[in-house]
């Protein structure tokens, strides 16, 4: 499906076009979404390059605001181009990733807002208050990718934009109301992005390799996890694994597997009563201060401020 800008006739295509266009068939990216316990949702703005910006899928709703730039998106099997004020929703599973023409060493400062909220959340929120049965639309339609134009697009936009800002209710009542105006946009500022649903690939493993080795790491987390040992799982040697693993997920070996480590962790600090240390030892982690620093680094709080906090929303 095409984009609403497209090339002149006799123009090249983007580079940025043909780098989408490439992505249709290539497993994507599962990513780990990981919240702060203080809030229901998950909101992040991020300059471009960014390890987030890549082909990626996961099980979560995505709200996505293009601040600046330009570029060539792919979401689903649909391709276009995008510029600032660029507002879509992405359902669950559906792969997507936007991609910008960049120099040598330059950076698109705060280029991405997005939002993520989980399936259970938003559908116990709906069968809890009767008012909001109205967005059950809004969430099937997701699955076929929305772009929302025009005023909608541009009130969306300002109330994304300021639930970064918020805090406590005023928070939750701005994540209504982005999405009340959502489900309420007219048909002429909709368009769908792919012509068919997209099924939750959020398990799949397109690539045996890779779903091998990421099943391994998934049940031994607590062990020494080594590249070699992995790719001689895989029968590839280290240097075609590695390589192969950073193409199919985008990030490296040790990357993916600290993030899973650190996606269990959040985990057994919600559900169990284990100490910090004992759940940085069953994920792998041997020393407890670079523990607390990688979780501090990507989870946003430290191991003991995240547990109090889950503690509190639950």
């Amino acid at each position: 499906m095409k984009g609403d800008v497209e090339p002149a006739v006799g123009e090249p295509t983007p580079i940025s076009t043909r780098r989408a266009a490439s992505m249709i068939g290539v497993a994507p990216v599962q990513e780990e979404i990981l919240y702060d316990p203080r809030y229901s949702t998950r909101w992040n703005r991020h300059d471009y390059p960014s390890p987030l910006a890549r082909w990626n899928a996961h099980p979560e709703y995505e709200i996505h605001l293009i601040t600046q730039g330009k570029g060539s998106y792919i979401i689903g099997d649909s391709v276009g181009r995008f510029g600032p004020g660029q507002l879509t929703l992405v359902g669950p599973g559906i792969p997507h990733d936007w991609i910008s023409e960049l120099a040598p060493g330059e950076v698109i400062p705060g280029r991405d807002v997005v939002l993520h909220f989980d399936d259970m959340w938003i559908r116990d929120c709906i069968r809890r208050l009767p008012e909001l049965g109205h967005l059950k639309g809004l969430l099937e339609g997701s699955r076929r990718g929305i772009e929302f134009l025009g005023e909608t697009s541009s009130v969306a936009a300002a109330l994304l934009l300021g639930i970064g800002e918020a805090e406590g209710v005023e928070r939750l009542t701005t994540i209504f109301r982005l999405l009340d105006v959502l489900a309420a946009a007219p048909e002429q500022e909709c368009r769908y992005l792919t012509e068919a649903g997209v099924e939750d690939n959020g398990d799949t493993r397109e690539d045996d390799a890779v779903g091998k080795a990421l099943d391994y790491v998934h049940d031994n987390l607590a062990a020494d996890l080594r590249l070699r040992t992995v790719a001689g799982l895989v029968r590839m040697s280290d240097s075609a694994f590695s390589r192969h693993f950073k193409r199919v997920t985008g990030q490296t070996f040790s990357h993916s597997v600290r993030r899973m480590r650190l996606a269990k962790a959040c985990a057994l600090l919600e559900q169990t009563a284990l100490p910090v240390a004992s759940v940085a030892h069953a994920v792998g982690f041997n020393n407890l201060s670079n523990f607390n620093r990688q979780f501090l680094s990507e989870v946003g709080s430290t191991p003991n401020k995240y547990r109090k906090f889950a503690k509190l929303r639950n």
